[in-house]
Formats: structure tokens, sequence, C-alpha cells
């Protein structure tokens, strides 16, 4: 999706939707807003809330365009304002947030030794239909004493920070990757992601049993076949 700036006067206008003016600042900055990009440093404060305001009219535009009289239904009555609350709060709040705090630690013991992390369950939902993505993740890493060292809780939240947007497996794994690799400078660092796709148990072909199962393998983990034996071989333990 490309954006197109507007003048500068259009993103002061009071009756501007706060969408477009989101969208103006990503369009300044020659930034992207994929599905799966992260956008909090163009939201102001206050404007998450009016975002929301926003989504629900928008939302509540679908509902009756599907013809679900929601004044006289009483399980739909609010139903606009429910889904505009999950997908903003909820499943898509890795779009609209700050990366979590991650303290980081020197490797002082000169840590050397294979560290996996995992299973560390997932959600997500698949950018193409919105549907539930349901998985585990597995981290290896493989420290040097350049490595950073990061609690363990701190790779679940990264990893939700990064599901929590509409996501493809494939980049998910390598956004998330990307991102540990970032933050602890390992010698060597794999990461295993497998889950159902409610895309294929939902609709389309409806099969409740198939997974999907993708790599990301570097460094060490590339280079060395033992290594990342020993790593696939603990995981399935």
């Amino acid at each position: 999706m490309t954006f197109t700036a507007h003048t500068p006067a259009n993103a002061t206008d009071v009756g501007t939707p706060v969408s477009v003016k989101i969208r103006e600042r990503i369009a300044a900055a020659k930034k992207q807003a994929f599905a799966n990009d992260n956008i909090a440093e163009f939201i102001q404060d206050g404007e998450l809330d009016a975002l929301l305001d926003e989504v629900e009219e928008k939302m509540q535009g679908v509902l009756s365009s599907l013809v679900i009289d929601t004044a006289k239904d009483h399980n739909t009555k609010n139903t606009a304002r429910r889904v505009a609350k999950m997908y903003l709060n909820e499943v898509f709040k890795g779009r609209y947030v700050a990366p979590p705090a991650i303290t980081e630690f020197p490797n002082a013991s000169h840590l050397n030794e294979l560290m996996i992390v995992g299973p560390i369950t997932v959600r997500s939902a698949c950018s193409h239909h919105f549907c539930p993505v349901i998985g585990k993740i597995w981290i290896g890493v493989m420290p040097n004493q350049d490595t950073n060292v990061i609690g363990l809780s701190k790779y679940a939240r990264l990893a939700e920070w990064v599901l929590g947007r509409p996501q493809i497996q494939e980049e998910a794994v390598v956004q998330l990757a990307d991102l540990i690799e970032e933050k602890t400078r390992p010698d060597g660092l794999a990461l295993v992601m497998e889950a159902s796709h409610f895309c294929m148990q939902w609709r389309g072909i409806k099969d409740m049993d198939s997974k999907m199962i993708n790599s990301v393998m570097r460094g060490s983990f590339l280079r060395n076949a033992t290594l990342r034996h020993e790593f696939l071989s603990l995981m399935n333990r």
C-alpha cells in the first residue's frame, strides 16, 4: 500500500480522522505501514483511543453491510466496540505499542553453552484472512563473550510483540530472529515455529490436522551441523 502525503494543514484539521494523521506522518518519514509493521512511533498521546473510536465506527459499517440488526440483536449490540478493542488492544497490539523494555546484561561469566527457550505459546492472525494462527516457538542461543544476556521471560515478550500483528509465519520468524539477534548479538541463533492456521481449518480446505513448521538458523547453527542437530534433538524432547 502506498501512502500519499497531504499538505501539512490537513494533518491539523479538527475533522481529519486520526488514521489519516498517522498515515501522513508515516508518509512524511518515507516509511511503510504494512500489516506486520510496528507504527507506534507515529502515534501521539491520546490518538490510540481516537483510533479505537474510528475503528468501532467502521466496524459498525461492516456489520450493517452484513445485514446484522445490531440495534435490536442483543448479542451484537456492542460487537463493533468489542471487535475494535480486540484488534487494537489485543490481537494486533504489536503494531501500536513500543517494544517491551528489555534489560540487557553483559556476558560476564563468558557463557558459551547452548541455551534453549521454549516452547513459547504464540498467537497471531493470518494477514490474508485475519484468521487465528496459534503455535509454539523454540529459540536456541549460542552465546559468546560479546553476547548480551536477557531474562528468559523477555524472549516470550519479544515473541508476543512480533506475533501480535497480522502476519504470515515465514515473515514472522525472520522478524523475531532479527530482533533477538539485535538485542543479544549471539554467536548463533536458531528459531523454530510450529503453528496451526485457521485459514486452513476454518475455511478453504478445512483440514484440521495440518500444521506449518519453519525455522531460521544463523551463525554457528548454520555453520555447525552438530550444534544444529543438538538443538533440534533437545527441542523435540
